[in-house]
């Protein structure tokens, strides 16, 4: 079981990745044609081109592709719980855990792109296309960090306030909803 549990929840947790970061380049106005992007609207958009004429945006907030994630989490706690238990009764409160699940996956997912941000400024000395991806999703979040912060002869501590955020932000979720927190 726990075999199938892991496989189930990393396939699950890579594609909610995925869709999530779809809609934060459509919020952040990310570079389109740049082949990160092209590989995340590819891989989301023979779901989303469908849902799209049905649900509309609301603003550069793309409805269809947050209802689709959010319906990527309860399914992933539905089949965990089918894997887990051998059945699954479904209630009102996998519609709660639905959400919750959805804004762990986008914290989540918001500490790996500043991990590889961070990596890739020490490795690729700004020629990437990637790394141009990463700094137009994070950068709305880091300047008002580096605004606060003073100088510290050339070495960027915003990255680290907000992996301390993101951290405290987890722990204090965990301590509010309880042990479903880890689980998801």
């Amino acid at each position: 079981m726990n075999a199938m549990s892991f496989l189930i929840s990393t396939v699950f947790d890579l594609y909610i990745m995925v869709v999530i970061l779809r809609i934060w380049l459509q919020m952040a106005r990310a570079d389109f044609y740049n082949p990160f992007s092209q590989f995340i609207v590819k891989a989301t958009q023979p779901i989303v081109s469908p849902l799209r004429r049905v649900i509309p945006s609301i603003g550069s907030l793309d409805l269809a592709t947050v209802l689709f994630a959010y319906v990527l989490c309860v399914f992933k706690f539905v089949a965990l719980q089918l894997v887990v238990s051998g059945g699954v009764a479904f209630g009102p409160e996998f519609l709660f855990i639905g959400l919750i699940a959805l804004a762990k996956a986008a914290g989540g997912l918001l500490f790996w792109i500043l991990l590889v941000r961070a990596i890739l400024s020490w490795v690729s000395q700004g020629r990437s296309p990637i790394e141009y991806v990463m700094h137009q999703l994070t950068e709305p979040m880091l300047a008002p960090i580096r605004k606060i912060l003073p100088q510290m002869g050339g070495l960027d501590l915003s990255v680290l306030v907000l992996f301390i955020v993101l951290q405290f932000a987890n722990f204090l979720m965990g301590d509010l909803i309880g042990p479903i927190w880890y689980s998801l």
